[in-house]
């Protein structure tokens, strides 16, 4: 609920970041920028013998798993922050990403950790004969209980 309203704060000092001559950046916020900078460390140790290309087995409830949810889970926070933000400010802050590279080792990530086959195996109404659902083809619920 609040990633919406943290870029209005920003639009009040737009003004000042474009008289400069270089390509100017802005971080998103900077505590959820110095945790993603802190998960991006541990995706890097724990995926680092895997190749892009190749997946990673991940168990549910491991420690891994819930590093890497985390991981993702900031993702979100931050997607939603660049959303409420206007086009200016995006600007600024994809600048920032591109600097931190940040949005590359998130990509590296996701195709490190995007399982081969992406069979959906959640509740569904089982018709022999229908083509097999995947998380493509299936709208998912993350829904916190």
């Amino acid at each position: 609920r609040l990633m919406p309203e943290l870029p209005k704060f920003d639009d009040e000092d737009l003004k000042t970041y474009g008289d400069e001559e270089e390509e100017s950046a802005l971080s998103p916020p900077a505590a959820l920028m110095s945790v993603l900078a802190t998960q991006e460390l541990l995706l890097e140790n724990i995926l680092e013998c895997i190749p892009v290309g190749e997946f990673a087995v991940i168990q549910p409830f491991s420690d891994e798993f819930c590093l890497i949810l985390g991981y993702l889970l900031t993702w979100k926070l931050t997607l939603a922050f660049f959303k409420a933000a206007s086009s200016q400010l995006r600007v600024l802050y994809s600048q920032y990403l591109r600097r931190t590279k940040s949005l590359n080792k998130l990509l590296y990530h996701l195709f490190r950790l995007m399982p081969e086959n992406p069979v959906f195996s959640g509740p569904t109404s089982e018709v022999p004969n229908k083509d097999t659902k995947t998380f493509f083809t299936e709208e998912l619920h993350l829904d916190v209980k």
